[in-house]
């Protein structure tokens, strides 16, 4: 079993559409689900922190791995 309930890869997109694709599946998802997100857009980083901050969802992880990000969001 995996530690997230939704996958999401936005690979090859760049700013905002990584945040609108995200923003649209954390929307459909309940309270204390985890999304998985994959990007490679750099600017990603800060992105999703912002994100996390302006909706009050919680980012519980951020990592880089072979010029891909990853993210863990939380609904909240």
């Amino acid at each position: 079993m995996s530690d997230f309930d939704k996958e999401l890869d936005t690979s090859g997109l760049n700013c905002p559409l990584p945040i609108i694709k995200a923003k649209k599946e954390i929307n459909g998802m309940d309270a204390g689900q985890i999304l998985h997100i994959i990007s490679t857009d750099p600017g990603a980083v800060k992105d999703f922190e912002s994100f996390a901050k302006q909706t009050g969802n919680i980012l519980l992880n951020s990592e880089e791995k072979d010029n891909k990000f990853y993210f863990l969001m939380k609904k909240n």
